[in-house]
């Protein structure tokens, strides 16, 4: 596991909780810690279980996985665009939490059909030895891509 960054996390729990406009006590009552412990973990000095993060989370309406993130116990390179727009999204004070959860929903399906499309994508080309992105023998007899005479590629496949 990560070594974790709690002085990232501390600050980044006292921006995120001045920007709730709630003051500590506020905060160490809605997430159920206490009052002295959510201070030192705001400080830097104490190192917070995820479930404790989960619960500031919750409390401060973002993302738990953000907090993971800032904490170290998530790696930062793993998913960091989906991890910010997620929170950017659960973030947004506009947003009922119907739209929010609908948006998530929307947004992974979005994700799920985009993995699957590149993932497709990716076995289709392991068979591509054409400079053209064609495998060379399909080349030959597809219908749909006749060989090009004035292309020196398409002369020098149907040579071989």
């Amino acid at each position: 596991m990560a070594s974790l960054n709690v002085g990232n996390l501390g600050e980044y729990l006292r921006d995120q909780r001045r920007n709730a406009q709630l003051s500590l006590r506020q905060l160490a009552e809605a997430a159920g810690v206490s009052n002295p412990y959510l201070s030192q973990i705001e400080r830097g000095l104490r190192k917070p279980s995820a479930e404790v993060l989960q619960q500031v989370a919750k409390a401060l309406r973002i993302s738990a996985e953000t907090l993971y993130v800032r904490a170290g116990i998530l790696d930062a390179e793993r998913d960091r665009d989906e991890v910010e727009t997620r929170a950017v999204i659960l973030a947004d004070p506009t947003l009922t939490e119907r739209q929010k959860q609908v948006l998530l929903q929307i947004y992974e399906s979005f994700r799920k059909e985009n993995e699957f499309e590149i993932k497709t994508v990716e076995d289709a080309l392991d068979g591509v030895d054409d400079a053209d992105g064609r495998d060379a023998d399909a080349a030959k007899n597809d219908p749909l891509h006749p060989q090009d005479p004035q292309n020196p590629h398409d002369q020098q496949s149907s040579a071989s």
